[in-house]
């Protein structure tokens, strides 16, 4: 969107916030965002300070590096939790449904889910994290 000079910078970030929808949290094309209408908006005759962009800059930086750092701790957590749930095949587990209520039983299959891993104990799927108890399969006896 071209801002006419003569237009000030809240009423151009007031029109174009208008369609927006309200975020919790300011994420990394906001701040581009906000660091080019900054370099277009300046004064040619004062120029931003150097040491200030350099600051926004490292800020940037700073930002990025952690929201990929968090993208590979949630990976790492969902690998984590698969092949701990893999694991318990074979083995009888008790879960807590929403209703509180325990079932147990011998997980049959660990599925991934877009939610988490799930394991089916008695034919129902229940997510790994309703686990609270796992034991070895009851051995049963000859007769």
């Amino acid at each position: 969107m071209q801002v006419p000079s003569s237009v000030s910078l809240s009423a151009a970030a007031t029109a174009d916030t208008s369609n927006r929808v309200a975020q919790k949290q300011l994420g990394q094309d906001d701040f581009l965002k906000l660091l080019t209408v900054q370099l277009q908006q300046q004064d040619p005759m004062k120029p931003m300070d150097d040491t200030q962009s350099i600051a926004q800059m490292a800020q940037f930086s700073s930002l990025q590096q952690m929201s990929l750092l968090n993208d590979s701790l949630t990976a790492m957590r969902v690998d984590s939790q698969l092949a701990s749930a893999g694991t318990l095949l074979g083995r009888q587990a008790t879960v807590v449904d929403e209703s509180g209520a325990s079932i147990t039983g011998i997980v049959d299959s660990v599925e991934q889910t877009a939610s988490g891993p799930t394991l089916s104990i008695n034919g129902k799927s229940y997510f790994y994290d309703m686990l609270v108890r796992v034991a070895p399969a009851p051995v049963e006896s000859a007769s």
